[in-house]
């Protein structure tokens, strides 16, 4: 199965091709942004994966999303995170934080104040708040000088994350947030050097990638985007352009790897594979989980090195085990996916002895 085999890369090694995708889950305490204690935990259980992402990590303040979700932008909240890298290498395992920026995926109900995004455009639909389901607002339009800001931000919070013992960083540049909101002309209306042309939109995620791979190095950098992707009222219809140009430039850095999110709609693994010589890692956005077989074709066709998986994570801490014995998978309600509460966290268990041991061969 080559889902199964190691993979070695030019910047990162794995002693398979399962990548435990990022997921928002909630369990963070709202007030501080530090993870909750059992963190530590939920990623330990998973760590026979060949990498692990964790849930969007905020920033700075001004990029919260929504109740719960963790930050990197004080030292306390880096603390609480060095024992979860601790736990995970612990069991041998590896693991990148998403450092994440939501732009005006957010509200004042969140974060105490207005979102920021690089236009005053405001999210169709609702969003999730502290009191429940609410109205977007319209957003705050960033300054040249804020924008600056935003930038040492990714890159003080890729150090705190290093220094925490992550492996590395992946930049959350997909799912209609603020590095996405740059490159989409529907939200992107400025005038100035961020906006415009493709070569002034790029601007924004390319200063953001030049930041923190100056601060911690590029092998330790890794970069998620979604071309086409309208989740969060995004519309890129340019994204073909868009996208083979950012690729273009990212060249000049010999990043960790690139992570793709694909739908069915879009097909931009196959556009954008034969434009990314580096590592590619591969997650299919569908109302299904990607299947053991979804994954493994998307590596027999060359499309990708590594796939991601999500959902299937939550309910399946030892899933490479599982596809390595045909073993069944189990489900985790959605009612369990987010939020303070515990349950649906960390109590999903492993298949049985044989997947321990496989675990373990795995890590070696």
């Amino acid at each position: 199965m080559r889902l199964l085999e190691a993979f070695r890369g030019t910047a990162i090694q794995l002693p398979n091709r399962i990548a435990m995708a990022p997921m928002t889950r909630g369990r963070a305490d709202d007030v501080t942004g530090v993870p909750h204690p059992r963190t530590a935990e939920y990623y330990a259980q998973r760590a026979s994966a060949g990498l692990i992402v964790s849930e969007g990590v905020w920033v700075d303040q001004t990029g919260k999303s929504g109740p719960g979700i963790p930050g990197l932008a004080t030292e306390r909240q880096a603390d609480a995170w060095r024992a979860v890298t601790e736990a995970v290498h612990k069991e041998g395992g590896r693991i990148f934080a998403q450092l994440w920026h939501s732009g005006r995926v957010s509200h004042p109900g969140v974060m105490g104040r207005t979102p920021v995004a690089p236009s005053a455009v405001r999210q169709a639909g609702r969003i999730f708040s502290a009191d429940g389901w609410t109205d977007t607002v319209e957003p705050r339009a960033l300054g040249e000088e804020e924008i600056g800001e935003v930038v040492r931000g990714f890159a003080e919070a890729a150090r705190r994350a290093v220094e925490a013992g992550f492996d590395g960083v992946e930049l959350h540049g997909a799912n209609g947030y603020l590095i996405q909101e740059f490159l989409a002309r529907n939200t992107n209306l400025r005038e100035d050097r961020y906006g415009g042309s493709v070569a002034a939109r790029l601007r924004f995620p390319l200063e953001v990638v030049a930041a923190v791979t100056e601060r911690i190095g590029a092998v330790r950098v890794a970069l998620r985007i979604s071309p086409g992707n309208p989740e969060n009222d995004i519309v890129e219809d340019d994204w073909k352009e868009v996208y083979s140009r950012l690729l273009e430039e990212l060249r000049r850095y010999e990043l960790a790897y690139l992570h793709v999110i694909d739908t069915p709609d879009t097909e931009a693994l196959s556009h954008l594979r034969p434009l990314w010589p580096g590592t590619l890692v591969a997650n299919l956005r569908s109302e299904e989980p990607t299947s053991r077989d979804e994954g493994e074709s998307l590596i027999e066709a060359g499309l990708a090195d590594v796939v991601a998986f999500g959902r299937l994570f939550i309910a399946n801490p030892d899933l490479p085990a599982r596809f390595a014995l045909g073993a069944p998978l189990a489900r985790a309600d959605h009612d369990v996916y987010y939020g303070a509460r515990l349950d649906g966290y960390t109590e999903f268990p492993a298949y049985g002895p044989d997947s321990a041991k496989f675990a373990c061969s795995a890590r070696s």
